[in-house]
Parts: C-alpha cells; structure tokens; sequence
C-alpha cells in the first residue's frame, strides 16, 4: 500500500452478518478487507454475499486497512 492515499479495488463479498452489520470483501489480490454496512454507498446497508463491488482500501486501526465507499457492480452473486 502506497502513503499516497486510498487505492481502489474490485472484490467479491466473502461474508455479511446483516444483524451486526459487519461483513468481509476478497479483493481481486487475496486481501480479505473488513467492511461495516454503513460503507455501502447506496445507502442500504445491506449486501449479498457473492456480490462483485468496487471499493476503496481505506485506512482504519493502526497498521490495518477496511473496504469502504462500496458500490455493487450490479452484476447477479454467483452461486
């Protein structure tokens, strides 16, 4: 990861639990990211697993990154 700032990323939902609103994105590289609901760019605070997304690796606790600014790529979960 590189100090100039976010990068973005394209990734698939590897886990969503709706009732804490947490879940994981398997980016394209390998990376698992974490991600909380309100990061969903449409609002809706809820996602598919299976789900492609565009994100942004975003920096959180010290020495760890997040998925944020998801948007899904509108393209059906695969089973």
């Amino acid at each position: 990861m590189s100090a100039a700032g976010p990068r973005h990323g394209v990734g698939t939902v590897c886990a969503f639990d709706a009732e804490a609103g947490l879940g994981e994105v398997r980016a394209a590289d390998g990376a698992v990211l974490p991600f909380h609901c309100v990061a969903i760019a449409d609002g809706s605070r809820s996602i598919e697993v299976g789900a492609e997304v565009a994100f942004v690796r975003a920096a959180a606790l010290p020495g760890r990154w997040e998925a944020a600014r998801l948007v899904p790529l509108g393209r059906p979960p695969q089973s």
